[in-house]
């Protein structure tokens, strides 16, 4: 490890995050206000109310405003595999290449192509054509998500490749086993979910200030009844999700798994902390029990999330590092010994290759065919970049906030959408200002939820770029770092600059309302 550049590291992870947050700022309305767009103009339709065609359109126009910046800063986050992490592009870009083409070319094409429609389409084409163009603006906007979702399932849980030791290259040997890795299928399900919720808070939460101020009231109450439902279904699905998630983290990632829960002794019958503020970080060095300010337990519940069982062991931290024969589990040393093997192997294939030495690079060939070497060496080939294992560890205070904060404020959500569907369809909610105004204020926690869901899926596999195959350190470009510092403060201050500027357009043309908004 000594022979990296960790400013270099630094700095690169540090300008991939800032891209990644801030684009993520956008992704999630996109994703979700489309299908409240659908279901909106499909009542107008059905009922050729032309008030429902006003609302359409009011809401259209906002998300006509974010997804133009989302667009532009995920072309930068895509350039970014190529400048900053061309090691990482080049071991994997032959499988991780392949579901951005397709998303560049069927997703995003159907998506910009279908978007014209939707908006400069009225009273220009049939109301059937038009709705079925919204339709598909919706669709082919989860189709894009889908995508990027199975490549980031596939860096989480690499499967369905095989590595060519010719070119030092993973390449893709069976396409549908990495498009329906239960990972993929579980990280697509539960991201769209929660960014339809942030869609449903966000429709809420300006309908609500409609509502305080008195004006629109009609758009208010239809708008708020359609996301409030909208948003208590996929808050429920969301829920589910979450738990298939969980329960496909801790097989494929028992260490983020652990981080999540702080736990640090694996057990049977393990309590999962329900609320819990963490009184300090031990480490495996000096391994002791976690503590906590505050922790209210529920009994055997993470062994049921683990394992739908409530008597199943649980590996901690401490488990992973060090092993546990009892529990099958291999040590992080183990994996270190493994992987170097690997790594090895690796080098003098390369090594009699390049002296010609055809005997010897057939014979070491052999064992990259070999599917159990491949699965008792090769499979942490990773591990060989580190001598100790407690350099493996994830933060375990970001990785538990993370997941509790994530966890809390989606139970909240689904509280408050029930209260506030019952109440419109009530026709009470409008008495009822000190909920109108938590609706509103309840905004940034939507936005404060679905980043704290990628902060745990992504620092919380730390050091992984590839799980248990690539560190994040092998992964960047052979760049000056201080290159990669300047861009970074360059990007802080074009995106400030056009998220102030975004915030101000959506107020004022929410200000405006759809009255007065040319529609």
């Amino acid at each position: 490890m000594e022979n990296f550049d960790f400013t270099l590291i630094d700095w690169s992870r540090g300008q991939f995050a800032l891209t990644a947050l801030y684009h993520w700022l956008f992704v999630p309305l996109t994703l979700g206000i489309t299908f409240i767009l659908a279901i909106m103009e499909t009542i107008y339709y059905k009922t050729g109310d032309l008030e429902w065609k006003k609302i359409t359109k009011f809401w259209m126009t906002l998300f006509g405003i974010n997804f133009a910046i989302g667009v532009a800063t995920g072309i930068i986050l895509e350039f970014q595999f190529g400048t900053n992490w061309s090691n990482y592009s080049w071991f994997v870009g032959d499988i991780f290449g392949a579901p951005l083409a397709i998303e560049g070319i069927m997703a995003f094409f159907m998506e910009s192509t279908f978007i014209a429609i939707m908006f400069f389409g009225w009273d220009k084409v049939s109301k059937g054509f038009h709705l079925a163009a919204t339709w598909l603006t919706a669709i082919g906007s989860s189709l894009s998500a889908l995508w990027i979702l199975v490549a980031n399932g596939w860096m989480q849980n690499p499967i369905g490749m095989q590595f060519n030791p010719d070119t030092a290259r993973n390449e893709m040997a069976n396409f549908w086993d990495i498009l329906f890795s239960p990972t993929a299928v579980n990280k697509f399900l539960h991201t769209i979910y929660s960014s339809y919720i942030v869609a449903a808070v966000f429709v809420v939460g300006i309908s609500a200030w409609f509502l305080i101020k008195n004006r629109n009231v009609i758009l208010a109450k239809r708008s708020i009844i359609v996301a409030s439902a909208f948003g208590l279904l996929f808050t429920i699905m969301t829920g589910f999700m979450g738990d298939e998630s969980a329960r496909e983290i801790s097989k494929t990632q028992p260490m983020k798994f652990a981080a999540m829960e702080g736990l640090y002794y694996g057990t049977t019958n393990a309590p999962l902390v329900a609320v819990g503020i963490l009184k300090d970080d031990p480490t495996v060095e000096n391994p002791k029990k976690q503590d906590f300010l505050v922790e209210i337990q529920i009994p055997s519940a993470l062994s049921y999330m683990a394992s739908l069982d409530f008597d199943a062991y649980v590996p901690g931290i401490y488990d992973l590092v060090h092993g546990n024969e009892e529990q099958g589990i291999m040590s992080y040393y183990e994996k270190i010994e493994r992987g170097t093997i690997a790594n090895n192997a690796l080098a003098d294939y390369k090594l009699a290759k390049k002296e010609n030495n055809i005997v010897l690079a057939d014979s070491l060939r052999t064992n990259f065919e070999n599917e159990e070497w491949m699965n008792s060496y090769f499979k942490y080939f990773g591990y060989s970049y580190f001598k100790n294992p407690h350099d493996i560890i994830p933060s375990v205070p970001i990785s538990f906030y993370s997941f509790h904060i994530m966890v809390a404020l989606g139970g909240y959500f689904g509280v408050l959408f029930l209260l506030i569907l019952f109440l419109s369809l009530k026709n009470k909610l409008h008495t009822k200002r000190w909920l109108l105004w938590v609706a509103l204020w309840t905004m940034p926690l939507a936005y404060l939820a679905t980043e704290s869901g990628w902060v745990i899926t992504e620092l919380g596999r730390q050091p992984w770029v590839i799980q248990d195959l690539m560190p994040t350190m092998t992964a960047v470009s052979n760049i000056d770092s201080t290159s990669v510092m300047i861009t970074f403060w360059l990007f802080f201050v074009v995106f400030a600059a056009l998220l102030i500027a975004e915030i101000k357009i959506m107020l004022k043309q929410i200000k405006i309302g759809p009255n007065e908004g040319g529609h």
